[in-house]
């Protein structure tokens, strides 16, 4: 398993949960963060003059846990869904997970991961698929 977090441009993320949604995955934990990096801050312009104030600029962090045989299409469609080409687009960075551990059942490992019983499941049985 491996923990997939991507810090992005906050004007996006709804176009990259709807694109992670698409493809099942179900289990997103997003947040409003603030820092810079390549960027330095924002730049801004007063009576025609420019200056850089290197304040935290507002993100938004995803943070997402999946199978091994997950990961590169999930990389591969947060880049798809945030990417500009511009300073700012944002980092994905991949750590790997030595266990997963769902609290209200104690299940471990891919069965903890695994998001059954949710309300995609219960819409799935309720809605034939043809």
């Amino acid at each position: 398993m491996c923990f997939t977090a991507a810090v992005a441009d906050r004007v996006r993320p709804a176009r990259e949960l709807l694109g992670l949604l698409q493809m099942g995955i179900r289990g997103v934990t997003v947040s409003d963060v603030r820092g810079f990096g390549a960027q330095g801050g924002s730049t801004e312009r007063h009576e025609g003059s420019e200056f850089t104030e290197d304040t935290f600029i507002e993100k938004v962090k995803m943070e997402i846990v999946v199978c091994k045989d997950q990961v590169e299409a999930v990389v591969d469609k947060i880049i798809e869904k945030a990417r500009t080409g511009e300073i700012g687009d944002g980092k994905i960075f991949l750590i790997p997970v030595s266990d997963v551990i769902r609290i209200r059942t104690g299940e471990r490992g891919e069965q903890a991961e695994r998001m059954a019983g949710g309300l995609a499941d219960r819409l799935s049985s309720a809605i034939p698929i043809s």
